[in-house]
């Protein structure tokens, strides 16, 4: 259901309920691409199911979905098509396009070229845990969860979104762990890490299905590297990775979680996935900020926490910025 979550605090000012919420949502759907538009974004049912719920609601937890589709147009493309143009017109007035008339070009080129290519679909889930004042946004980078979370505060009045930080720098509690070899109750360290430097160079060492309550690993960490990345299990239920930046990866569901579970398909099976994944990570990532130290307190500390994500409107992306290795043509 998740593989990725970066969490986000949801400010005391947000009232809505689901009901609200998917209104809020209906007003910017997402519509397929126009033949000569280069990107859409916009909020899908989460089911996948054309005229379902824009908020599912499974065991008081909430999923939201944005989908993006992307006209993939390569520059080399354009700028193949531009040279066409450019020619032809040298080749009738027997002058060459000057810079105005090369931007005009371009502007011909593209709007020609964007119906022929192909389309790139994504789509980011995002959970909320209204009880605890929760939100995670399933992404693999912080570019895309700002996007995410730079529309939804668009589209719902009122919500505002903090990235959760832990009072404990997640490099130097993960150091601490793998020095000592020991964990919070719960949590155990697997075969995964990767451990980086702050010199110049920056070097990295990487371990990949390998032991690390090993002596190469603690020299690595003595001598000043700090761990990036580390491979975590959480009660032989739950095995994730977590990162410096206090992002959840690679999340994967173990055998005792579905210990007990019914067989379900369809709509039954959805609800079992939803069910099981939120059940999961609602304790398990409440242990492991505890973990780190508890959740940072800005208003103690006197400082105001930075925004998660910019207010203004995200600019379309323009053809040249959707490359692709290989053109549609």
């Amino acid at each position: 259901m998740f593989k990725n979550l970066i969490t986000y605090r949801i400010g005391e000012g947000w009232t809505a309920d689901a009901e609200t919420l998917a209104e809020q949502l209906a007003k910017e759907p997402f519509l397929a691409c126009a033949p000569t538009q280069p990107l859409a974004v916009g909020w899908a049912p989460p089911r996948g199911i054309e005229h379902a719920p824009l908020v599912e609601v499974v065991d008081g937890h909430w999923l939201i979905k944005l989908k993006r589709e992307q006209r993939l147009l390569p520059s080399s493309v354009v700028q193949e098509r531009i040279e066409e143009l450019a020619e032809h017109i040298e080749t009738t007035t027997g002058r060459k396009p000057g810079k105005k008339a090369k931007k005009d070009l371009k502007e011909q080129a593209t709007h020609e070229l964007l119906p022929r290519a192909f389309t790139k679909t994504s789509a980011t889930q995002v959970w909320i845990a209204p009880e605890q004042r929760l939100l995670f946004v399933d992404a693999g980078s912080s570019s895309r969860a700002d996007e995410v979370v730079t529309l939804l505060i668009q589209a719902s009045a009122g919500l505002s979104l903090q990235l959760v930080q832990t009072a404990e720098s997640p490099a130097a509690v993960m150091a601490a762990w793998l020095l000592d070899g020991v964990t919070p109750e719960g949590f155990g360290i697997e075969r995964e890490c990767e451990l980086k430097g702050s010199d110049e160079q920056k070097p990295v060492v990487r371990y990949a299905r390998h032991p690390l309550d090993i002596d190469e690993v603690r020299a690595h960490l003595t001598s000043g590297k700090m761990p990036t990345r580390l491979a975590l299990s959480w009660n032989e239920r739950v095995a994730f990775t977590l990162t410096e930046g206090f992002a959840i990866k690679k999340i994967s569901f173990l055998d005792l979680a579905f210990e007990g579970r019914p067989e379900a398909s369809g709509d039954e099976a959805f609800d079992a996935d939803l069910a099981l994944a939120t059940g999961e990570l609602s304790r398990l990532i409440p242990a492991l900020i505890e973990g780190l130290g508890g959740e940072h307190d800005f208003a103690a500390a006197g400082a105001a926490p930075a925004p998660a994500a910019a207010l203004p409107a995200l600019p379309a992306a323009t053809p040249e910025e959707a490359l692709s290795e290989s053109p549609p043509w």
